[in-house]
């Protein structure tokens, strides 16, 4: 699953820990799995784990204590509820809009089918 379309590795890495945090597995000013045990988990190098720490410190999801590890930022969730959201506004609705036009369907449809779900 971690090998599977066409992000790159250490953003997929990114993206799981992210889906970690939001889900509570990781919770603010928690510890994080070092890059070694990453690594290990993932398969992969340890500087791969190490460019997904750089993306995910950067954008304040995560910070390192030295000698300690890398814990949960505080507000890192808000962070990344933000991030994607941007991104499906941005990116995946254009195209979900797109397909609703050339299937025929309506917002009703979609809001009917939504509610079934619940």
């Amino acid at each position: 699953m971690i090998y599977q379309n066409e992000k790159a590795i250490y953003v997929k890495i990114a993206d799981r820990l992210c889906d970690d945090i939001l889900s509570g597995k990781y919770r603010e000013e928690e510890r994080v799995p070092s890059i070694r045990e990453l690594a290990a988990e993932y398969e992969v190098n340890t500087n791969t784990v190490l460019r997904t720490f750089d993306i995910l410190q950067r954008d304040e999801i995560i910070y390192q204590k030295r000698g300690i590890g890398v814990f949960v930022n505080h507000g890192a969730q808000r962070r990344i509820r933000h991030a994607r959201k941007k991104e499906f506004v941005n990116h995946e609705l254009p195209e979900f809009f797109r397909r609703l036009r050339l299937m025929g369907m309506t917002i009703e449809d979609v809001v009917k089918a939504w509610e079934e779900t619940r």
